[in-house]
């Protein structure tokens, strides 16, 4: 026997071998995974049954590409799934196939409409659902299927060509592996006469949708019969997957090259990875050709493996040609992917969890009946006024209050104002700070310096509390208030301003007396914007008043109850609670208008400081002056009493003679007592009769459990009961967190047995 027929009959053996090894594989698809695989994979599917899928991206396969790209035909021959096919029509909607390992043999077919879709017509899709036991009446319910969906394929003018509603097939089988593929409608890169440029779009919408979840595996697939250059799903993947971290790309009809060309070369070297590149690499399939439809499974396999021995692409690794290498592959990819990705999948359904939770828990509890709706508004009351009580006297613990705390203090943050004790305490001593140091028309040389008033600096006089409290520079003033500063009069100045003033109000006085009114008008001018200081004061404290209400009810409450309550009940028991500040407010102004009287001694007592330092400060100027020449201790008894008598004559000559000089002086002295005595009464009456008293005390009261107690029936129901969007959204809620449960206690048991 010759050399060359003894190797023609090794490479027919060795041909022989591998058309059987793929037929073994084809006859029982346990190629695609082994049991641990199946075992992990086996974890999504369950999740995926509770319906996780439209709650958490979860692990899956995607079958993407350019139109008439084969990605049908690659769908058929991984899973080995007899589909309807239609050269002439391609997918015109994302197809699911979810495979199951099952003792019996069932498919079962339904429809997951597009959430788009009107109620009524998502009510209709989602009931359809149907089984058959054979793939022979498989086509007549697929039809039946798209039919429900509107699929005319008739193609008339007025259907749609694509459409966002899923088909979903799940084949159960005792050889089935637990995998979910998706088959999407392929890239149109321009509209035709059957396709109009909105459904182009809308293909690019939905093949965007599935691909860019980050736990989706994008097999991309490029047909060798155009330009892969021009494919526009190699931009889409690289879009979303910029590494190539979860995409295998897939060359499909590589037989439709001419053997040697130049485009067969390009598209053997796209395949070793060495143009576009990804991490998970290339792999190439042949398709079944039209001519060969009616082929089988094995028959297409045996067809798929001769051709890869004997063409160009046989320089091509053996696991990156055919299907049996693409299951192995694929089986891989999943149950690393999946493994690497459970952790992060259960912190995810963890805080989706959380966050379904706390949506139910603020929705309150059920509210159909008027027994219900009663005992949800006396516990909402109920936590209203004890938040509220806590926070009015400035017992800060719980979660409402140590919260997101902002540590800047800023009156605009709701997690100060829920601080509203410590709010009220900060504006109550802004309002004292302000009001006495810019409280008064004119700063006076005579009266306490205040060299922040001088006029080389007038605007730092006052920043919030920085001159008052150490360590609170960073805390900022109310916005919107500006003091006008004082004006700043010398000595001279003020005298001559109450001369003025002393002339206007003139009695029958001695000489060296005034008119007592002569106080009166001297204070009124001085105190002038005490009124607008006090006005800003009160309406900032309300306006906090009305904010921290706001927030206090809006975090107990779902919105439709909050409105309800805020607009039958709580926003006018405050207007009348600012109606009455401001009449307890106007009672105080009024009494300014009246001549001030004390019958405090710190009034006289204060006269009778300044007037005795005046004299101290002359008395010691003249004994300076008189025992100046005094140089040594061995004056005499007799130099030492000239000097004293020099003195005692040098201050009776200093003693002005001037009454009217003197009256004045007198009455500076008087104003300045009667002023900073009126000052402090005033700030003490805002913040103690007007604020504290109307506006911060009880203000929990304003909606208690006494207050509910005393609605009526009617009104209770008005107020609480819940509309029927509150109770679709309410069931919806509590569907999603029964999923979300049982989806916990799957991974739950499976990381536990992980970790052991």
């Amino acid at each position: 026997m010759s050399s060359e027929h003894s190797h023609d009959l090794d490479t027919a053996e060795y041909e022989e071998e591998d058309l059987l090894k793929a037929l073994e594989t084809t006859s029982s698809l346990e190629g695609l995974q082994s049991d641990e695989q199946r075992n992990v994979l086996n974890i999504v599917d369950q999740l995926r049954k509770y319906g996780l899928e439209s709650m958490l991206s979860l692990p899956q396969l995607v079958v993407c590409g350019d139109q008439s790209a084969g990605k049908s035909s690659v769908l058929e021959a991984l899973t080995e799934i007899p589909f309807p096919r239609n050269d002439n029509l391609c997918t015109r909607f994302a197809t699911e196939i979810i495979l199951r390992r099952a003792t019996s043999d069932a498919i079962t077919i339904k429809v997951i409409p597009d959430s788009d879709r009107p109620t009524e017509e998502r009510t209709r899709i989602e009931a359809f659902r149907e089984s058959i036991t054979s793939f022979d009446e498989l086509p007549a319910l697929m039809d039946k299927a798209t039919t429900l969906m509107g699929i005319n394929s008739g193609q008339a003018s007025n259907s749609k060509a694509f459409f966002k509603d899923v088909l979903s097939i799940e084949i159960e089988g005792h050889s089935r592996p637990q995998l979910t593929l998706v088959d999407l409608p392929g890239l149109i890169q321009t509209q035709t006469k059957g396709v109009t440029g909105d459904e182009v779009q809308l293909v690019t919408e939905i093949t965007d949708q599935y691909i860019s979840q980050h736990r989706t595996i994008c097999l991309a697939v490029v047909s060798a019969t155009n330009d892969y250059a021009n494919q526009g799903i190699l931009k889409k993947v690289r879009e979303v997957d910029p590494k190539g971290e979860r995409t295998p790309g897939l060359v499909t009809k590589p037989d439709r090259l001419s053997s040697g060309s130049g485009s067969e070369t390009s598209f053997i070297g796209l395949a070793r990875n060495e143009d576009i590149f990804f991490k998970l690499g290339w792999h190439v399939l042949k398709n079944r050709s039209f001519e060969q439809t009616s082929s089988s499974f094995d028959e297409r396999n045996a067809s798929e493996v001769k051709y890869f021995r004997k063409s160009n692409f046989s320089t091509l690794p053996k696991d990156c040609v055919g299907i049996t290498s693409l299951r192995n592959r694929l089986s891989q990819l999943l149950f690393n992917h999946v493994k690497q990705e459970l952790p992060k999948l259960r912190e995810d359904l963890d805080e989706e969890l959380t966050e379904s939770r706390s949506q139910l828990e603020a929705m309150g509890k059920p509210r159909a009946t008027r027994e219900e709706c009663k005992a949800f508004l006396m516990q909402l009351s109920l936590n209203f006024f004890q938040l509220g009580k806590a926070a009015v006297n400035g017992h800060y613990e719980g979660d409402y209050f140590t919260c997101d705390t902002d540590t800047t203090f800023s009156l605009q943050s709701p997690t100060t104002i829920c601080r509203l004790r410590a709010v009220v305490q900060y504006l109550n001593t802004q309002f004292s700070q302000l009001l006495r140091t810019r409280g008064y028309k004119f700063h006076i040389d005579k009266s306490e310096p205040l060299e922040v008033f001088s006029s080389e600096k007038p605007r730092e006089a006052l920043t919030a509390l920085e001159d008052l409290i150490p360590g609170m520079k960073s805390l900022p003033a109310v916005p919107g208030r500006e003091v006008e500063l004082p004006y700043k009069l010398s000595k001279s100045e003020a005298l001559d301003w109450v001369r003025r003033a002393l002339i206007r109000t003139r009695g029958k006085e001695l000489p060296g007396a005034f008119n007592p009114l002569l106080i009166g008008e001297l204070f009124w001018e001085q105190s002038e914007k005490w009124r607008k200081m006090a006005e800003d004061h009160v309406e900032d404290v309300a306006d906090i008043c009305r904010h921290f209400a706001k927030g206090l009810l809006s975090s107990q409450c779902p919105k439709d109850v909050y409105t309800r309550i805020w607009s039958t009940k709580i926003e006018d028991t405050l207007k009348i609670r600012s109606e009455k500040t401001l009449q307890e407010l106007e009672r105080i102004l009024q009494d300014l208008k009246s001549f001030p009287s004390t019958y405090n001694h710190y009034y006289t007592d204060t006269i009778k400081k300044r007037r005795n330092k005046t004299i101290q400060k002359t008395i010691v100027g003249c004994m300076e002056d008189a025992t100046e020449h005094l140089a040594n201790d061995h004056s005499d008894d007799t130099s030492l009493k000239t000097a004293l008598a020099k003195g005692a004559r040098a201050y009776s000559e200093a003693i002005d003679p001037d009454m009217e000089k003197y009256s004045c002086e007198e009455a500076l002295d008087s104003l300045h007592s009667i002023y900073k005595l009126q000052q402090k009464t005033f700030i003490d009456n805002v913040t103690t009769q007007v604020v504290e008293r109307h506006l911060v005390r009880d203000l929990e009261s304003i909606f208690s459990p006494i207050v509910v107690n005393s609605l009526s029936d009617a009104d209770t129901e008005l107020i609480a009961s819940e509309p029927p969007s509150v109770k679709r959204q309410r069931d919806l809620l509590l569907d999603k967190i029964k999923k979300l449960e049982s989806g916990r206690d799957i991974l739950r048991g499976v990381m536990g047995s992980a970790a052991q």
